[in-house]
């Protein structure tokens, strides 16, 4: 069965067809195009695919799209502003957090929701922020850096 979604994604109103089931990381890359959430474990348990929905970060490939019906979404691709990015993204480039690069946008939206309630977050707060977020390619340091650097920044 075919519904129609009408949401707001990275500050537009869109609206566009997708099945009931059909997850909202799905309704974000396949029908929207949207292709910096990534998809990876399909289970909630990797972080790749977090958005911030309604203010908070969520895990896009284990909520409906259905239930993005009314809802304000961020992704990646709404932070930059044209070619100036925003504070988190600079941070994780200039600390050397970016490796593979995969996990990176998830990691990125946390922390941007992390900073947008916690002006300058205690290392537990930032641990709690990213918990949902793994990453096979670093040692974590350098995204705890990235974080404190987005935090001096903002």
């Amino acid at each position: 069965m075919s519904i129609t979604i009408t949401t707001t994604i990275n500050g537009k109103a869109v609206s566009a067809g997708a099945e009931a089931s059909t997850s909202l990381l799905e309704f974000l890359r396949d029908t929207l195009e949207y292709k910096g959430t990534k998809l990876c474990c399909n289970t909630g348990e990797c972080g790749a695919c977090t958005v911030i929905y309604n203010g908070k970060p969520i895990n896009s490939c284990v909520t409906l799209a259905a239930d993005a019906n009314g809802a304000e979404i961020t992704t990646i691709e709404g932070l930059a502003d044209g070619d100036k990015l925003h504070p988190v993204q600079q941070a994780f480039i200039d600390t050397g957090a970016v490796q593979c690069g995969y996990c990176t946008p998830g990691y990125i939206i946390s922390v941007k929701a992390l900073l947008d309630r916690t002006k300058k977050p205690t290392a537990e707060e930032i641990e709690e922020a990213v918990s949902g977020n793994i990453c096979r390619c670093t040692g974590y340091n350098k995204i705890v850096d990235a974080i404190q650097l987005a935090a001096q920044r903002l």
